[in-house]
């Protein structure tokens, strides 16, 4: 790779440099991005610059050549799995893609599973969509993803703000009333500051033992779901984390044994003020699963 000058457009006006170059570098890992903006490598309009420098449009961005592409690459997508996410798509248009998401699929690539949904995304669609959100690997259900810089920030400032409405369908250990508001922190940072994580639990139908459980959250926060339901006694089913791993092992073994979370529900507005209202019916799995439990 050569030296390489990037001019900035509108569309990642007010960035911050380091966050550009992490999505304009998808294969170089991030410690390596810091260390070349750190040594000087990287130039903005001839001039050395911190990470956090916010960027304009028409800034000129020199890339250093010889940016070797580490083990962490991404490996060939098949056109197989190109059709796979194409067929999952569940609306679309210039700002946005939702797609109902396949459990046992990563939405990000990592050191055991190189291709993820954004990676398959990006093949298709070109280098400026982004995920606007996160799911499990094994998590199913409805993900958003923005077609350009300005929607996912939009999009981000929308979770912030907390309005964009987030509704998951799961399968739960014993039966609970109708309503549990769970409002209690899931994890706290290095500074031992506590992160509030709100969630509010609404029984769809009981089942022989078991709960088929709607879920609302008001905070996004890791793992939040999996770990409420425990703490009200209520584990999700084959959740071997936080939940009940005898319980599940002594589940028919010709269920599919993945964690019965589903992501049925978004809606959020867009910065056109157009409504976004998708729903992601459940996967066959959880519909076996539950009739199996009646």
């Amino acid at each position: 790779m050569s030296v390489k000058i990037v001019e900035v457009d509108v569309d990642n006006e007010g960035r911050r440099l380091d966050n550009y170059l992490i999505s304009y570098l998808k294969d170089i890992p991030k410690s390596k991005i810091y260390k070349i903006i750190r040594k000087g490598e990287i130039r903005v309009n001839s001039s050395r610059a911190k990470p956090d420098r916010k960027i304009k449009n028409g800034d000129l961005i020199r890339i250093p050549p010889n940016l070797n592409i580490t083990k962490t690459s991404i490996k060939s997508i098949h056109i197989k799995q190109l059709e796979n996410l194409k067929e999952k798509i569940i609306y679309e248009d210039k700002n946005y893609i939702v797609i109902n998401k396949d459990a046992g699929i990563a939405v990000h690539g990592g050191s055991k599973n190189y291709i993820g949904i954004i990676d398959i995304a990006r093949k298709i669609y070109g280098r400026n969509i982004d995920l606007c959100h996160r799911l499990d690997k094994n998590t199913s259900g409805c993900l958003v993803l923005a077609k350009n810089k300005q929607s996912a920030k939009h999009f981000n400032n929308l979770i912030k703000n907390r309005l964009v409405q987030k509704t998951y369908v799961c399968v739960l250990k014993g039966n609970i009333r109708k309503s549990i508001v769970v409002n209690r922190p899931v994890y706290k940072t290095k500074n031992s500051k506590s992160k509030e994580a709100h969630s509010k639990f609404e029984k769809i139908k009981n089942l022989k033992g078991f709960s088929v459980v709607k879920v609302k959250i008001f905070t996004g926060r890791t793992h939040q779901i999996r770990i409420h339901a425990a703490m009200i006694g209520h584990p999700i089913v084959f959740d071997n984390k936080y939940g009940d791993r005898v319980l599940n092992n002594n589940l028919d073994n010709k269920l599919k044994r993945r964690i019965a979370l589903h992501s049925h529900h978004v809606r959020f507005k867009d910065q056109d003020s157009k409504i976004i209202d998708i729903k992601c019916k459940n996967p066959l799995d959880i519909d076996i699963l539950i009739k199996s439990l009646h």
